[in-house]
């Protein structure tokens, strides 16, 4: 925070700013007291859940294309059996 000259004033913004910083730095010493260093968010954890929900996702979408491919030559088997009229 700055310091305020003479002639200027604290306007809404600048209130509303202090206490949203003091806010922020409340919530992070909450954190940190509740939950412990140990399970902190951290950027990399961050990043790597999002690596693993990548790959979640990834899964599941081979599992439905594989699903979507055995349905399609089963279909394709069941027309070949089927006779012709």
């Amino acid at each position: 925070m700055g310091t305020v000259q003479p002639n200027e004033t604290i306007g809404l913004t600048t209130i509303s700013r202090t206490v949203a910083s003091l806010a922020v730095g409340v919530v992070h010493t909450l954190e940190r007291a509740v939950i412990g260093e140990a399970r902190m968010r951290t950027a990399r954890g961050n990043a790597w859940e999002a690596v693993c929900a990548d790959r979640a996702r990834a899964d599941q979408r081979a599992e439905i294309d594989r699903l979507v491919a055995e349905l399609a030559a089963a279909r394709a088997a069941a027309r070949e059996r089927q006779p012709v009229s």
